[in-house]
């Protein structure tokens, strides 16, 4: 990866909307080199997938809760039906594996507290849970989907210099 790489990555974290004139552009590079880096970043999976980022409140789901999740199974069994069972609630939209007292951290939206609801009465369908807190959030101070891109790698194997 190098400065081009990272201009061209800025560029489509900003707006992936952007032509390949655009994007090459502001990388500083002409559209035929642009077009087989951004297919590079994309086959070694640097660029996972091109979305839409959709307004939730806009939306009609503007309660985001914090959803700590404890325990006593951690059998591979267990797991397995837990993560198939997350995959099938289309209102979760972020489940992590966590270090610490808690086991699972998930990121919910939902139109109200009636919608909450509907989403943990389906959770504690899917595993044998020991402990279910949640968190809403009052506020965004801060969302964005865009990665820093000064620790990305060179192609030397080193980080570049900040600034």
């Amino acid at each position: 990866m190098d400065v081009i790489d990272k201009k061209i990555l800025a560029a489509l974290q900003a707006d992936s909307t952007g032509s390949i004139a655009d994007i090459a552009e502001r990388a500083g590079v002409s559209q035929t080199p642009c077009w087989k880096r951004i297919r590079k970043l994309e086959d070694r999976g640097i660029i996972r997938k091109r979305v839409a980022l959709l307004d939730a409140n806009t939306l009609g789901l503007p309660l985001v809760g914090y959803v700590q999740i404890r325990t006593a199974h951690h059998t591979e069994a267990w797991l397995t039906a837990f993560s198939a069972g997350v995959q099938n609630i289309a209102e979760i939209v972020e489940c992590h594996r966590m270090t610490g007292d808690v086991d699972y951290l998930l990121k919910i939206v939902a139109p109200d507290m009636a919608g909450y609801d509907a989403i943990y009465k389906k959770l504690i369908k899917i595993a044998d849970l020991s402990d279910v807190s949640v968190s809403f959030s009052m506020e965004r101070l801060k969302e964005t989907t865009e990665l820093p891109l000064e620790y990305a790698r060179t192609q030397t194997g080193r980080h570049t210099p900040k600034g």
